[in-house]
């Protein structure tokens, strides 16, 4: 669900210019065409999509722990969303993170954070990404799955734009269509889009109950469940280092 816009491709105007008393043409040369590496930082938005929801503490304490991640890689730029569990980790997608030539992480506020090492899971479409500097605030995971009808907020950056706020509740469980030997995932109809990957869906109590990675076709969101992010992490064996892009 990570984000892939289209190249674009900027044209430029040039004038001639007369010199010379003969008056002749000359026509400048067209600049070099800009390298796909060159990504620009944006301004934290004015306002958050969503943020209504939320009371003036809840809106700022999510607003405060979920990171827009940039991928550059080979086959271009694409967007996911990511969430702090510590001052220095991020929790996201494989598939955020995956086949990257570097990573770029931008707080709400627009601050960059440097990314210092990532890595991904084999049995589940997660990732962990360290910072070299502190990230601005992290949530509690929850001690244990939600049930269905539980509220869930999801928190994040769907198309690589604004930080968006999204609610609805926990519909059901369903085997994991994408990783067979995951087990177990959950379902909810909290709005999710491309670029949503990797964020934190929180319970009422501002806990992380699940990670999203996928929509269904029917518009559903897909959530890895906190109870295998906490096994995960707790086996050192679970994450290897990231292969970056060939």
């Amino acid at each position: 669900m990570s984000a892939r816009p289209r190249r674009r491709v900027a044209a430029a105007l040039v004038g001639i210019v007369a010199v010379g008393a003969a008056g002749c043409g000359v026509l400048p040369d067209l600049p070099e065409p800009l390298p796909d590496t060159v990504v620009p930082s944006f301004p934290p938005p004015e306002e958050v999509e969503g943020s209504e929801i939320l009371s003036p503490d809840g809106f700022d304490a999510v607003s405060r722990m979920a990171v827009r991640i940039r991928n550059i890689g080979c086959e271009g730029l694409s967007t996911g969303s990511g969430f702090a569990i510590d001052a220095t980790t991020l929790i996201t997608n494989k598939h955020v993170v995956d086949s990257s030539e570097s990573l770029q992480l931008l707080t709400y506020d627009g601050r960059d954070i440097p990314a210092a090492t990532a890595s991904t899971a084999d049995l589940a479409d997660l990732a962990i990404v360290r910072t070299t500097d502190e990230l601005p605030a992290y949530p509690t995971l929850a001690t244990q799955d939600p049930e269905r009808g539980d509220q869930v907020t999801v928190v994040g950056y769907p198309e690589g734009g604004r930080l968006t706020v999204t609610q609805g509740e926990v519909i059901g469980t369903t085997t994991d269509p994408l990783n067979a030997n995951l087990g177990e995932v959950l379902i909810t109809d909290a709005e999710v889009e491309p670029g949503s990957s990797g964020s934190a869906a929180l319970n009422d109590a501002g806990e992380v109950i699940g990670v999203v990675y996928a929509k269904t076709s029917t518009d559903k969101s897909l959530l890895v469940p906190v109870s295998t992010v906490q096994s995960m992490l707790a086996d050192e064996g679970s994450f290897t280092p990231a292969e970056p892009c060939a």
